[in-house]
This record gives structure tokens, C-alpha cells and sequence, in this order.
């Protein structure tokens, strides 16, 4: 296979980078995108999330009468990785999300809703934005098609971007691809926005760069390798936040399949192998992954009720879940401690604990938690869960505009990145990190990268065809 064409963007990664074709494809620009994965609508990060898009002052929002900004959102980035977020860029994405958001209906055509049933931890207001399932497949499905209706963009399916080229100033000049039978061309282009997500199924660099998430199970796309970052290290960009990661807390054991927040923040509790709670459970999923993979045999049970159980139904990864059989279920506590064998006083203790604090006893737990949203109650289920790294926050740096820095700090002319690929907004560690927070920079920076360039253009320097 050869690629015998001159584009103005090569894309490389065809997950949340879609977002950047589309829009460059809009603006009138030549794309080619550029994936290693044949699986690629099931198999990288974007189609496995949970679909979840911040965006701060969309009409949904204000049709609910919700009271949301980019100030506000800022002042919540800042809250939960207490200050140590890059300003520049947490600024420049809590602006452009709810333009994102919008462009995303409006354009794309993607049929989104406003999540009102339950907040994610540190959203101080409803802004998270899904599609029906509240699955990652879907949202990517539907970009694709769009994408693939453009004629003036190209898929390149199964190759990878394994450098770009740069001319005499040190500006690209064009993207080099490898094909499965290690044959390599350079296409020439004018930008290329590498997509590739963050390095989370590379051991060595997450051995590296963090390694209290070394051991946790990774759950993500094979291909997030690192390529992304090992290319722009290697055209002279610097690196920020690299041990910066999304934990999580909630992975079946059994099925290996997402269990999902919602179960605690709808009331659910999280239970060591001894039966006893160790935490405030809403403080975060990917902070609580830390305080899981602590705890004796590095597992614990997220325990729920049918109520719970039917307000999770929304969720695609959950309702998998259920139809795995990870969930075991009980009519009283006796009965559930046998199932999952667990200490029967201790899990009777945590039980009653979350009853008495929902029942309206007031203040917080011995943990600090607040909020129980109703009493558990019989029947219960139990689903034994095991800490994982969804994926890495830190890469490359890059402005407000997607585009590459240098080690002096100035932009790498033509060279763009998004997601994973790019250093985040999540402060350092897992601690940091807000739903959305993978999602938001991946499709966020990907538009934002096509709409630098399509600027770039629109000043006189013409198209590439």
C-alpha cells in the first residue's frame, strides 16, 4: 500500500483526533488520519470511555437552569488538583468546552444530553455532556461516519505515524508512516496532530513515570504506546506532567468490565476483603484506585442495592457488567457476607453505617463522606472490584492552541497533539483528575489544533491541494 498525495493535516490516531478531521475537513482542508488498530472503534481509549464531555455554559445548561462558566470550571480544575493544573492550558479548555459541545450537535450532528441524575466528584455544577448508552463506542461511531463522509479525508488503516520531518527552520514538512510490513514513505503535510493518546500500555514509562499505578491493571487501548511523545521528544518538545494518570476504582474483577462511579455517588459502598470501608469513596474514583491497590490483596466490593442497581442501568459498561454475572446478590447481610466471603460483622458494620449517615443523622463520617444519597436497602449486590490505570495525563506541552512546544517554550511550527498525546490538566498523580478530563483535551485539542491550522491558512499561505 503507498499514499501518493500531498494533505494539508495528517492525523495520527483515530480516536478523539477525529474531531480534529472533522473540523478541518470543514474548514476546507485535505486530511489523512493514520491508526495501527483495525479494531479501532471498539479497541482505543475514546470508544471505551464512558462518553462523558465537559462543557461549561452550553444551552443544555441553560435550558436546566444550570448556573455554569469557564471561570467556574477553571475554579474547580484548580480545587481538585489544588492549583497544580498548567492555567494556560485548564483555561483554554474550560473555555472552548461549551463551544466544543455545541460544535459537536451542531455539526456533527452527535445527539447529546445533559447529565442531571448524579455529579461527578469535583463538578461543582452539572456540565458533563453524553450520548444515549453513556458509551464511548457510540460517540465514536457516530464521528466516524461523519468523517467518512467528508471527500476530502482519507483513513489509513492499519499504519502508524512514527515521525515527522521538518524543514531547515523547524517547521513540518511532512509525516512518516509505517505499514505493517515495516515499509515507510513520509506524506508530505503541513501539520500533523498526533493523536496517538498517552503511553498507559507502555509498563516501562508507566514503571518510570509512576510507579504506584506499575502494578494496577491497565485498561485501554493496546496501542497507547507512547508514539506521540517518543516523536515530539524526538523533534526537540518538551515533556510536562508525566506522572500524572486516571485511576480507577471500579473494575469488575470477574469480568473485567467497568462497574462505574455512578454506584457510589447513588449511594453504593466500597468494602476491603475484610468487609470494612477505608475511605470516602466520593472523593474521586481515580484517587480512591490508590487507596484500593492499599488495601490487603489489592481488591475490595462496591455493595449496592436494587435501587442503585436500576439507576446504573443507563450506563452501557454497567449494564455489560450485570450481564457478565459479576454482581452477586443477597436478601439480607448474612446472606451476602457468605456469598462474597466476607467478615459478616465488619460488612454488617458498613452497612449499618451507610444507613445510619443516609437516614439523615447529619454531619459526615468517620471518613469525612457527606453524602449518602438514600439508606441501602434489601435486597443487595455485591461486585468485587480491583484498581486499574485507565490512562496517562501526561505528554507533550503544548499552548492553548494544541500546539507542540519546544524546550524554550516556543511552538513547533505544523506540530499539534491532543489527548493522552499531550500533557493534561490533571495536576500530578491520579489525585487531580475530573471526569471529562480524558475526553475534553482529546476531542478539545483535536479541534482546536484544526482550527489553529485552518487560521494558519486563512492568512495567505494557501492549501496544500
Amino acid at each position: 500500500m503507498r499514499y501518493q498525495a500531498a494533505v494539508d493535516l495528517v492525523v495520527a490516531g483515530a480516536g478523539g483526533g477525529l474531531a480534529g478531521a472533522l473540523r478541518a475537513a470543514e474548514a476546507g482542508l485535505s486530511v489523512l488520519v493514520v491508526d495501527p488498530d483495525e479494531h479501532f472503534l471498539r479497541g482505543n481509549n475514546t470508544s471505551m470511555s464512558t462518553a462523558m464531555i465537559p462543557g461549561a455554559g452550553t444551552r443544555w445548561q441553560s435550558a436546566a437552569g444550570v448556573e455554569d462558566g469557564p471561570e467556574r470550571f477553571l475554579a474547580d480544575i484548580s480545587a481538585k488538583t489544588r492549583g497544580a493544573a498548567d492555567p494556560v492550558l485548564a483555561a483554554a479548555l474550560a473555555g472552548l468546552s461549551a463551544p466544543l459541545v455545541e460544535w459537536l450537535a451542531d455539526s456533527a450532528d452527535l445527539p447529546l444530553h445533559l447529565v442531571r441524575d448524579f455529579s461527578y466528584p469535583g463538578h461543582s455544577a452539572d456540565r458533563l455532556h453524553t450520548v444515549d448508552g453513556r458509551h464511548g463506542s457510540a460517540l465514536l461511531r457516530h464521528l466516524y461516519g461523519r468523517v467518512r463522509a467528508q471527500p476530502c479525508v482519507d483513513l489509513l488503516v492499519p499504519a502508524r505515524v512514527v515521525d515527522v520531518t521538518l524543514d531547515a527552520v523547524g517547521d513540518v514538512t511532512g509525516a512518516v508512516i509505517q505499514y505493517p510490513s515495516a515499509y515507510r514513505e513520509t506524506v508530505p503535510a503541513r501539520g500533523v496532530l498526533l493523536a496517538t493518546n498517552g503511553y498507559g500500555a507502555n509498563r516501562e514509562l508507566v514503571t518510570r513515570h509512576m510507579p504506584e499505578a506499575a502494578t494496577a491493571e491497565y485498561h485501554g487501548g493496546q496501542f497507547s504506546l507512547g508514539d506521540g511523545l517518543e516523536i515530539g521528544l524526538r523533534q526537540g518538545a518538551a515533556s510536562a506532567f508525566m506522572d500524572a494518570y486516571q485511576g480507577h476504582a471500579a473494575l469488575a474483577r470477574r469480568s473485567r468490565t467497568l462497574v462505574g462511579w455512578a454506584t457510589v455517588m447513588h449511594g453504593g459502598i466500597m468494602v476491603d476483603t475484610a468487609g470494612d470501608r477505608f475511605g470516602d469513596e466520593t472523593t474521586g474514583y481515580s484517587e480512591f484506585a490508590a487507596a484500593l491497590a492499599a488495601r490487603p490483596g489489592s481488591r475490595g466490593w462496591i455493595v449496592l442495592d436494587r435501587r442503585i442497581h436500576d439507576l446504573c442501568a443507563s450506563f452501557t459498561d454497567f449494564r455489560r457488567t450485570v450481564e457478565a454475572g459479576a454482581l452477586l446478590w443477597a436478601d439480607d447481610v448474612d446472606t451476602l457476607a457468605e456469598r462474597t466471603r466476607l467478615d459478616p460483622e465488619a460488612l454488617a458494620a458498613s452497612v449499618a453505617e451507610q444507613v445510619s449517615r443516609a437516614s439523615g443523622t447529619g454531619g459526615h463520617d468517620r471518613f469525612g463522606r457527606t453524602y449518602f444519597e438514600q439508606p441501602l436497602r434489601a435486597p443487595y449486590a455485591a461486585v468485587e472490584v480491583v484498581p486499574a490505570l485507565f490512562h496517562t495525563q501526561g505528554g507533550l506541552a503544548v499552548d492553548g492552541e494544541a500546539r507542540v512546544l519546544n524546550r524554550d517554550g516556543a511552538p513547533i511550527g505544523g506540530l499539534f497533539a491532543s489527548g493522552g498525546a499531550a500533557h493534561g490538566i490533571s495536576g500530578h498523580g491520579a489525585d487531580g483528575y475530573l471526569a471529562g478530563n480524558g475526553l475534553l483535551p482529546a476531542l478539545g485539542l483535536a479541534w482546536q489544533a484544526a482550527n489553529t491550522l485552518s487560521c494558519t491558512y486563512a492568512h495567505g499561505e494557501g492549501t496544500a491541494r
